[in-house]
């Protein structure tokens, strides 16, 4: 037996290669491991999204290696020459030459540090209690969601969740009630799918949560799958569905440059790629881009010196004039083209250059003025505008979001239509995810506070709705909390707003302990009304929930925004604190037993908070959140690097002697010394965001002082969980924690015994 294992360890490793196939390049990866003398492998295909793939057959006889996975019809066959392995990739038909190179598999991060599994359960039994709902009940994915129509109306599109949890898109012919699917789920995670056409569908997929997203199309019967972006270490971006086009999309590439975007027209039948623009100057790059209905570039913005911004319009003779030259922190974006209208350089345009708050004017780009302002609001920034394809490019709604998500029907159809749905549908928000081409079917989703969601189509010539699914049956309206939105003072006389979820004892006259939830971004991201199931799991187990829009947050205008920048840490922590005075002032709240929970610059929020303010709060978890401002700085993805200047004049320049101290203040890591209460820290691997080096800074200086600091990290994760089975962990773990810190049997030290 010793014999055996030791000739398997000269195999064991990571052998990386590179497929050629027909011009394009594929990495493979072979994780060989061994265990009592037998030979186990995993495949990963970093271009396919697919990662830790389980082969069939692993063998190791006479300095030959040879793999085999039955179900893809795979098989390598190579003979070792040091530490290369030269061999033949065969699938199908097809024999290709393969050659890998022994290199180390990595592991993100220090994962000594990381809690046992064991620990983690033992965290998570602590939620215990005769409760009505199990964590799973609010987090686990619906049986069916994301209902979308054919263009054509004849088929229904949705995902399915199967008894292993993968979510797959199946198709029903609306006729027939015959069901296929059309895009399987394996390994890594679909993270958003659509229509192409009426024939074809396309989805996004990245390799653990990398964020390099590609782009692949499939036929609505499975066939015919082809990867539309098949480039290892590339993120795409879905840019432009072409009604007027039904064999290409838009999707932008970071491919020959990875700190810049470039549009591709792409055909969804063959994947053949045309570049339709270049950007090529990545201190000066190109941000966005603005496509008309037919695929023709209109304009693009350029930022300048890292922090103008240049829109460029088409000048009529094959290239681009400077149209509007802006600041960073200027609204100018084109919603759409009006094409109800002779002119073609007319647009429905967001702007905040005239006024504090976002309004939406008609620009004509060829005369270079505002022709009319045609809609804004005195409070919120306007969001979205609605336009109907079918009834020649006629205005139907605008859309804003005050305490809750507001529409302002336009047409006369469409304020038949939002009347006939609001009173469906009473103390209920609407949205529209989708139509047919003729828009003769609508997909209404309706949800509240208390409500997840549901499906409904409606007929527009039967004048009918029809129930199509709830996805969240098990939960039931009545037991859920309400979302109550708030109004307060900050210390300095900003007005501030937010939202109190409250359990039912709060509302009986209890003073129950209270969750802080402070968002992420956080420039320009606001917390909204709605079904919250982080909120309502917390009710469910006794506390309240407090989530405030703080200064630098989106919606409520230009000025209110600014006036967040370079106060993160600071002042905006100081409005979240005003915020639990508030609510504990309303005598909801037991004041010794506050926690602070939070993702991204939530996390970051926790850490700051547990540092700036002690004895605030009882506990903290901390969820992907960045702990030490320049390491932070350091490690941003490379398609973020064009922008750091713009980051910094948000945050903070390291360049600024005084911005310098100010980062290391509001650095938690350089903090610690403050921290006294018990910490939970949870971290995806894969974060291209957040890196795991913030997270185990804290948690390695946390230990080193003694604290018992549970750290959970998902090597198959990125920036948030995506996976259902990690999230309800996740969360099951938290509510232990919670149980442990806040609850009645409330353990209160953060050290070790």
């Amino acid at each position: 037996m010793f014999g055996i294992a030791a000739q398997a360890q000269e195999v064991v490793g990571s052998w990386h290669g590179k497929l050629d196939v027909q011009g394009t390049e594929m990495p493979l990866i072979f994780n060989v491991s061994e265990e009592d003398g037998e030979l186990t492998a995993t495949m990963d295909s970093p271009s396919q999204g697919a990662t830790d793939i389980p082969m069939d057959e692993t063998t190791w006889a006479e300095n030959e290696l040879t793999i085999v996975f039955k179900q893809a019809g795979i098989k390598y066959v190579g003979k070792k020459e040091g530490e290369t392995m030269k061999g033949t990739f065969y699938q199908g038909e097809m024999e290709l030459p393969l050659n890998l190179e022994k290199k180390e598999k990595t592991i993100p991060g220090n994962p000594e540090l990381v809690s046992s599994n064991e620990e983690l359960v033992a965290l998570a039994s602590l939620d215990a209690g005769d409760y009505r709902y199990k964590v799973e009940d609010y987090f686990a994915r619906p049986k069916a969601s994301t209902f979308r129509f054919s263009p054509d109306g004849k088929y229904m599109s949705y995902r399915e969740k199967d008894e292993n949890g993968k979510r797959h898109v199946m198709v029903k012919e609306i006729a027939t009630g015959e069901v296929k699917k059309a895009i399987e789920e394996k390994e890594e995670l679909v993270r958003g799918y659509g229509w192409i056409n009426n024939e074809r569908l396309a989805y996004l997929m990245d390799n653990g949560g990398d964020e390099n997203y590609h782009v692949y199309a499939v036929n609505l019967d499975g066939s015919n799958l082809k990867d539309l972006t098949p480039f290892d270490g590339v993120q795409a971006q879905f840019t432009e569905l072409l009604k007027e086009d039904k064999d290409h999309i838009i999707v932008s590439m970071n491919k020959n440059n990875p700190q810049v975007f470039e549009p591709y027209k792409v055909n969804v039948v063959n994947g053949e790629l045309k570049q339709l623009f270049t950007n090529d100057d990545p201190s000066n790059p190109i941000a966005g881009y603005d496509f008309d209905k037919d695929g023709n570039l209109k304009a693009y913005t350029k930022v300048r010196d890292g922090v103008e911004m240049d829109l460029y319009y088409e000048d009529g003779k094959g290239g681009y004039g400077l149209a509007k030259s802006l600041n960073w922190k200027d609204a100018f974006s084109i919603l759409d083209f009006n094409y109800a209208t002779d002119n073609p350089h007319d647009a429905y345009v967001v702007s905040n250059l005239t006024n504090d708050k976002a309004e939406v004017v008609l620009y004509d780009f060829k005369e270079n003025k505002i022709l009319k302002k045609v809609f804004s609001n005195d409070k919120y920034d306007v969001q979205d505008l609605g336009i109907s394809r079918k009834r020649g490019y006629e205005l139907d709604y605008f859309q804003f979001e005050g305490e809750k998500t507001e529409i302002v029907p336009v047409s006369d159809f469409y304020t038949k239509l939002h009347k006939r749905i609001v009173n469906q549908f009473p103390g209920k928000q609407y949205s529209i995810p989708d139509a047919t081409d003729e828009e003769d079917q609508y997909l209404i989703f309706v949800q509240s506070d208390r409500l997840y969601g549901e499906y409904y189509s409606y007929d527009v010539a039967k004048d009918e709705f029809t129930f199509l699914y709830n996805l969240m049956p098990q939960l039931k309206e009545e037991d859920m909390s309400e979302m109550r939105p708030i109004a307060f003072k900050s210390r300095d006389g900003l007005t501030l707003h937010g939202y109190i979820t409250l359990p039912k004892a709060a509302l009986a006259g209890e003073k129950v302990p209270l969750i802080v939830n402070p968002h992420g971004g956080p420039q320009g991201i606001r917390d909204s009304w709605g079904f919250n199931p982080e909120a309502q799991l917390f009710a469910s187990r006794g506390y309240a929930t407090l989530q405030v829009n703080f200064r630098i947050s989106g919606g409520y205008g230009k000025e209110f925004l600014e006036s967040g920048f370079k106060q993160i840490g600071r002042k905006a922590m100081d409005d979240v604190e005003d915020g639990v005075e508030y609510v504990i002032d309303q005598g909801w709240i037991n004041p010794d037993k506050v926690a602070i929970y939070g993702g991204s610059h939530g996390g970051y929020a926790v850490l700051r908070g547990l540092t700036k303010t002690p004895d605030l709060y009882a506990c903290g978890v901390d969820y992907v959140g960045v702990s030490n401002l320049f390491t932070f700085m350091k490690t941003i993805p490379p398609y973020w690097k064009p922008y750091l200047k713009i980051i910094k004049e948000i945050w903070y320049d390291e360049g600024i002697p005084e911005e310098k101290a100010i980062m290391e203040e509001v650095s938690p890591v350089y903090q610690i010394d403050k921290i006294k209460k018990p910490l939970f820290v949870v971290q995806g691997a894969n974060d291209p965001r957040v890196n795991i080096d913030e997270s185990d800074q804290i948690v390695s200086a946390l230990r080193a002082k003694g604290f018992d600091v549970p750290y959970m990290v998902k090597y198959d994760e990125g920036h948030g969980f995506g996976k259902e089975e990690n999230r309800i962990e996740l969360y099951k773990s938290m509510m232990g924690f919670y149980a442990k810190h806040l609850g009645k049997q409330e353990i209160p030290t953060p050290l070790k015994d």
